[in-house]
Formats: structure tokens, sequence, C-alpha cells
């Protein structure tokens, strides 16, 4: 009678094991397939992907990633928070000489004023397109490398199409990171672009 006693004794932990393992196994697992269905805004790819440990390894990658904050300061919507934490990453991209020049707090006020004019004018950045690897200039001015990276935006006001191109100067800094220090807008001819 003893040894049928602990066989149901036995028995009783297993099946309890087997429902305890299966509800979480189920739990898990669903809990899993909804976080994977889960799209993220391009402004929450933004503003989550660490520049710390993930910085864009080339002078162009830099501009393009820079381009898509562009995007969005312009046409998406946003709360304050989100816009801030763009502006984060944004100046996470540049230059210390442009951040000294550029104190976050006017930049963020330079920037929501913009972003307003932009509104205003009914202006929005259709597409960005940034110069091929081979396009890119190198060059060491003053004992730094410098490389040139040429980009141009198709813009859209009140339903009149716009082509502007921008030339990115960036220096790479003690980390070996690529920074913008300078961008300008520049004339040429619009189908040399990429």
């Amino acid at each position: 009678m003893k040894k049928s006693g602990v066989i149901k004794a036995v028995i009783t932990i297993l099946i309890i094991l087997l429902i305890v393992g299966a509800y979480y196994f189920f739990t898990t697992q669903r809990r899993t397939s909804v976080e994977d269905t889960v799209e993220l805004t391009e402004i929450q790819k933004l503003i989550t992907k660490n520049l710390d440990t993930n910085y864009p390894a080339t002078p162009r990658e830099v501009v393009k990633y820079y381009n898509r904050i562009l995007e969005c300061f312009y046409d998406d919507t946003y709360t304050d928070d989100e816009l801030e934490s763009l502006a984060d990453q944004a100046r996470k991209l540049l230059d210390d000489e442009l951040l000294e020049n550029n104190p976050r707090d006017q930049y963020l006020s330079d920037l929501k004023a913009d972003i307003e004019d932009y509104h205003n004018k009914s202006k929005t950045i259709r597409s960005s397109n940034v110069c091929d690897s081979n396009d890119v200039v190198y060059q060491t001015v003053d004992g730094r490398e410098c490389a040139y990276v040429t980009a141009s935006y198709f813009m859209n006001e009140n339903n009149s199409f716009d082509r502007t191109n921008e030339m990115y100067v960036l220096r790479k800094d003690d980390d070996g990171d690529w920074k913008i220090l300078v961008f300008y807008q520049v004339e040429g001819d619009s189908s040399d672009e990429q």
C-alpha cells in the first residue's frame, strides 16, 4: 500500500509539473509572438538606436542616418519628448566644434522654429539621397581626416517640387567616428546625384 501511495504522489507531482511547464511555455510563447508583431515607427527606430555602441561606420552612413532624422523632423507627427530625443540623436552625429556653437537649448529652439516654418509653408521632404561611396571625397585638413558627402533633397512646397543639394563636411573624432562639422547648400546639376 505504501508503494502505490508513493507512485500516486510521484504521478501527481509529475502531472503538476507538466501543467506548470505547459502554462509557462504557452504564456511565454504568446508574449513573444505579441512582441514580435509590434512594429516600431521610424521615430522609435531612430531614438532607440544606441549610437554609443552602434555608431554609423562611414561618413556616408552618418549622413544617411542624419537624413532619416531630418525627414522625421519635418514630415512626421511626434510628441515633444520624441522631438527632443530625435534632436539628441542628431546632436550625437555632430562634431564637438559644431556642438559648442549650437548649445542644446538654442539648437532645440532653432529646430522648432524651422519646423514651424516648414509646416507654415506646407513644405515637406519627399525623399533624400546621398552620393555613392565612390563620390565621397577624403582630405586631410589641419592634420585631421575629413570627408565631403553630397546629399540631395527632393522637396514639395504647396505642390511645387524642387531639389536642393547639401554638402556635408565630416571630421573623424578621437574615437574614430565621423562627425558632421558643417553643411551648406551647393549649386550643381542634380542629375549627377543618386
